[in-house]
């Protein structure tokens, strides 16, 4: 089960990638803004992360303007790995290597079709372990 969330700057990008999921075959629940009226990313941010930490989620996806507060914010919360990508090669790496519980994407910044990829990369590149996994016990505080 995946969290989904986004302000009004990702709400377009967002429903295209519910289409997406919903041609794989995901399961999410949308926490996000249903509209592009005006609202504050650090909300939804919040509840995709809490999401993701009590277990209701395995992951989550963010979704803003540029995909940096959402990843600021998510990352506030104590046991979120949140990722911004723009390209592949970092989507596949921070869950290779980093783990990362939660995508952060930039609705202005990228195209719809780069985000589609972006999204199946996450979701099925899975963690490495081992060395990484010492790595990312260092991060708990």
């Amino acid at each position: 089960m995946l969290a989904l969330g986004n302000d009004h700057g990702g709400y377009t990008l967002m429903r295209y990638i519910t289409g997406v999921l919903d041609e794989l075959g995901e399961a999410y629940v949308w926490l996000g803004s249903k509209t592009d009226e005006r609202c504050d990313y650090p909300d939804f941010a919040a509840a995709v992360a809490r999401a993701v930490v009590s277990g209701e989620a395995d992951r989550g996806i963010l979704i803003c303007g540029t995909g940096i507060g959402m990843s600021i914010a998510a990352n506030k919360v104590p046991g979120i790995r949140a990722a911004l990508c723009g390209d592949l090669y970092s989507a596949e790496m921070t869950r290779r290597h980093n783990d990362a519980n939660i995508l952060c994407m930039g609705a202005r910044v990228i195209g719809d079709e780069v985000a589609r990829r972006i999204t199946e990369v996450f979701l099925r590149t899975e963690f490495e372990g081992g060395r990484h996994a010492v790595r990312i016990a260092k991060l708990v505080p």
